[in-house]
């Protein structure tokens, strides 16, 4: 489940990339405009998912896994990733906007995995028990969409077969995109904009819908869905300077939407910062920096049932 406007734990959006099952806000959004940013973000990723795909299959029978549902699928990068880690399943996207559903099924039919991917437009929480059930659930950056989120996991447990497995992909680190000292502006900016943006999520989750103030402790949660928690792990996503032009591209949409969406939650000398990085004309703008790299870091909270 993508955030809006900025990033935790990195959400960031990256989270990447693809999580969707419930928006806030979501009817003012462009899916057009955002689909392919979700989807850069998480190609960047990728890397780092697949891994995590491949881990799951060591606690999961491969083969034995028939069904698998990505929670909040967004534009449907993991979702293939998991049909490629568990070839003998019907993997299905779950998310709650139709724009990015399109996009994971294109995606799907391209990479030629279309006859074992679905796509099932389903708003969260309220239609959890209408999944089917499931060998695999993974909830990438989507739980935390969700009001009540101990209720939830009780409801993902509910529709997972007898030793079955649920994912989920919640916290890390925040991602790092500049060194601390960037020759423009104070040093530390990205350390601000994480404050920032820590204070927008809280607002975010207090705004939400059946909101329950519950502690992110995802094992004793998941403990009390009467499931058994199954391993920690967390992923790294490292693309050091120089990086490619397409996570050039992503770290500049990235910054323009803090930029946008963060507003006076930024002091005036970090937006000037902020617009100098932006500004396509400036030596020392994203467009042109040789220390801009890519570093973040997804961790996923695993466990079974029965």
């Amino acid at each position: 489940m993508s955030q809006h406007p900025g990033s935790r734990h990195g959400h960031d959006h990256q989270d990447h990339g693809h999580g969707h099952g419930h928006h806030h806000d979501s009817t003012h959004l462009d899916w057009n405009q955002l689909g392919p940013f979700l989807e850069r973000q998480a190609e960047i990723a990728s890397s780092a998912y697949a891994e995590a795909a491949a881990w799951l299959g060591t606690l999961a029978p491969v083969y034995g896994v028939r069904r698998v549902l990505d929670i909040g699928s967004g534009p449907g990068v993991v979702t293939g990733l998991l049909a490629e880690a568990f070839p003998a399943a019907e993997t299905v996207a779950v998310d709650g906007t139709p724009e990015l559903l399109v996009r994971a099924r294109d995606r799907a039919e391209s990479r030629g995995l279309g006859a074992r991917v679905s796509t099932l437009h389903a708003e969260l929480p309220e239609a959890i028990g209408t999944l089917g059930e499931a060998d695999l659930v993974w909830a990438g950056n989507s739980l935390h969409h969700i009001g009540d989120q101990r209720a939830a996991l009780t409801e993902f447990a509910g529709i997972l077969r007898p030793g079955g497995l649920i994912a989920l992909a919640e916290g890390g680190l925040p991602t790092r995109h500049l060194p601390w000292h960037i020759g423009i502006g104070r040093p530390g900016l990205e350390a601000r904009l994480d404050a920032a943006n820590a204070e927008w999520f809280g607002e975010m989750r207090a705004a939400t819908p059946g909101s329950v103030d519950e502690p992110d402790d995802w094992r004793a949660l998941l403990t009390a869905a009467g499931l058994t928690p199954a391993g920690t792990r967390t992923f790294l996503t490292d693309l050091p300077a120089p990086v490619s032009p397409a996570a050039r591209e992503l770290a500049v949409s990235h910054f323009q939407r803090l930029r946008e969406g963060f507003g006076d939650r930024i002091d005036p000398d970090d937006r000037k910062t902020l617009d100098r990085l932006l500004d396509p004309a400036d030596e020392r703008s994203l467009h042109h920096r040789t220390d801009l790299f890519h570093l973040t870091a997804r961790t996923v909270h695993t466990a079974r049932k029965g």
